[in-house]
């Protein structure tokens, strides 16, 4: 029996490569919205960020999911992506 392929992707705040299950997606959608992407199915630009709380908090500060996505991201965003986490 074949074992499955353990998909890697890297979060934009740690530069970390860790499997996809423990990474959160944000994604940018073509009509401009900012969600998370529980799915890994939306359409639109992604960007990957662990699911911890201090990486969060990094990520608030360096903005870097705001370069990553291309547009400016709201703090309803981020409390969203603080419920996930903490789910």
């Amino acid at each position: 029996m074949k074992n499955k392929k353990i998909v890697m992707r890297t979060c934009t705040v740690t530069k970390e490569k860790l499997p996809k299950s423990e990474l959160l997606r944000v994604v940018r959608t073509p009509e401009g919205n900012v969600v998370v992407d529980t799915t890994g199915k939306v359409n639109g630009r992604g960007a990957y960020i662990k699911k911890d709380l201090e990486v969060l908090e990094k990520a608030k500060k360096s903005r870097v999911l705001s370069r990553q996505l291309e547009v400016e991201i709201s703090e309803e965003v981020y409390e969203s992506i603080k419920e996930e986490i903490n789910k």
